[in-house]
């Protein structure tokens, strides 16, 4: 692992930064709080009593990855990278992706910007795939609802798709000129196979819940919006039902009843929303988005 990506680790026990001397299998803090590796490449720093937040199963993690793998949402993973990349030109940039997932969206943004790279997410069966695909980011379970084991002014961007939101802490780790990145679906997203595959819905006034979540940590900078028409055959659809939210409780053999009758293609249109937005504290002014 690059000293670059440890660098910004702190200890999720004392908050110490991690001894010189850790590597590629171990992290050792100053007070003697040892983390290693699991044979993936991960480190797991949950501590204490754990989380209420459902951890996404191997079955969710499979199906995500094998949908990503497939190349459905590159050009959002590259819209992405677009609107973070500048913020990474510097020496010494870094950048967490919080709710890493399988790695895939943090994969495109280090082969655009070859910054100093931490992947954050709940599920340990996600983080052995994001270690293999991000070998020189520092992979870490975590609880994003916990105080992040990331030191102050850490990170120049946070990227967040699809994932929780904690805003005091990721306007605690960003640097100044930094931005958070945050990636939610419009109205309309999925709407050819939701409903005939059990996936959840779009939430009622979704924008208008996450500047809410953001409000008074967070400035809106602008960003885009994007729309993906997509060819799927019913075993992508099948992965796009089990990777979201509804995976936790979808029933396997009734998802494979409904999609039976699929065409060997179905259109199926994704609509997602990229948001900026600059931490309150650096912020002078503000500018309309």
């Amino acid at each position: 692992m690059p000293a670059a990506s440890l660098a910004a680790l702190v200890c999720p026990v004392c908050r110490s930064p991690f001894a010189a001397g850790s590597g590629h299998r171990s992290l050792v803090c100053p007070a003697g709080h040892s983390f290693d590796a699991a044979k993936q490449g991960y480190f797991n720093f949950l501590t204490g009593k754990g989380t209420v937040f459902e951890a996404d199963s191997a079955d969710m993690v499979a199906a995500r990855f094998d949908f990503l793998s497939a190349g459905h949402y590159r050009s959002l993973a590259d819209a992405v990278a677009d609107l973070a990349a500048p913020f990474l030109a510097g020496a010494g940039a870094a950048v967490l992706d919080a709710g890493t997932g399988t790695g895939h969206y943090l994969r495109a943004l280090l082969d655009r910007v070859p910054a100093a790279a931490v992947g954050l997410d709940i599920s340990k069966f996600a983080l052995r795939r994001a270690a293999r695909l991000n070998p020189e980011a520092v992979n870490l379970v975590g609880d994003v609802w916990q105080p992040l084991p990331l030191a102050d002014d850490a990170v120049d961007v946070v990227t967040v798709v699809f994932a929780p939101r904690n805003a005091a802490e990721f306007a605690r780790v960003l640097r100044p000129g930094g931005r958070l990145i945050v990636v939610t679906p419009r109205p309309g997203h999925l709407a050819e196979v939701a409903g005939q595959t059990g996936m959840l819905g779009i939430e009622p006034a979704k924008d208008e819940r996450l500047a809410a979540s953001l409000a008074g940590d967070f400035a809106a900078r602008g960003g885009r919006e994007l729309d993906l028409a997509l060819s799927l055959s019913p075993s992508d659809v099948a992965n796009l039902a089990l990777m979201g939210p509804a995976g936790h409780h979808l029933d396997r053999g009734a998802l494979a009843a409904r999609i039976a009758g699929l065409p060997p293609r179905t259109a199926v249109s994704a609509r997602f929303r990229i948001s900026v937005f600059e931490p309150v504290k650096y912020a002078a002014t503000d500018p309309p988005t």
